[in-house]
């Protein structure tokens, strides 16, 4: 005599656990997948670090610096006198590097003024010897602590290494190049510099 089994499963459990597990294991998929996916993509703090950085120079008064910071290092902005556009052409003898060709810039802002625009200058604010950030003595001659014969630059207290007010260095410093210029360029009738990206490249 043969058993009957009676099949009692409920038809309405079945597609519950069938739903169900279907569920968990697309979750446990989309787990996988999302970061996978995430890591083909730059992260937040990547992006913010090579991020183009503006600043409106209409409140800068003249002989003002103002420091910013792009891709973690000190940018700074001076807006130059024309006293001080004056020494630029007076001192290249002293200088190991005046016309700037070994320097790390954009090839649009050759000659004495390293800029686009004569007054601003644009230089990341760290010394070519070995990272330090100089320090601005924009006075000149006997009204600067750097000796009668200073045109006013920058003097980076680590190891006395000096740049003119171009962040061009000085012979006999320890810091083998000019400072860098990033790229930049101006925008909102050359009201505002935008540092990090560079539209003539």
């Amino acid at each position: 005599m043969s058993a009957i089994v009676k099949d009692d499963v409920d038809p309405k459990r079945r597609r519950l656990l069938l739903i169900a597990t279907s569920a968990a294991g697309g979750a446990v998929a989309a787990g996988v997948a999302v970061p996978f996916v995430a890591s083909w993509f730059p992260s937040a703090r990547a992006l913010a670090a090579g991020a183009p950085v503006e600043f409106d120079l209409s409140k800068m008064e003249p002989g003002q610096q103002v420091t910013i910071e792009w891709r973690g290092k000190p940018v700074w902005i001076l807006k130059r006198t024309p006293e001080m556009l004056e020494q630029l052409t007076k001192h290249d003898g002293v200088l190991a590097d005046p016309e700037s060709k070994d320097a790390e810039q954009p090839d649009y802002v050759k000659g004495p003024t390293r800029s686009i625009k004569p007054e601003v200058l644009v230089a990341v604010g760290v010394c070519t010897h070995l990272g330090c950030s100089p320090t601005l003595k924009k006075e000149i001659g006997a009204a600067s602590d750097m000796g009668a014969d200073w045109p006013g630059g920058y003097y980076c207290p680590c190891h006395n290494s000096r740049f003119d007010l171009s962040a061009r260095v000085f012979k006999g410093s320890p810091a083998p190049k000019n400072l860098v210029i990033p790229p930049h360029h101006y925008t909102q009738n050359d009201a505002v510099v935008v540092i990090g990206e560079d539209t003539k490249a």
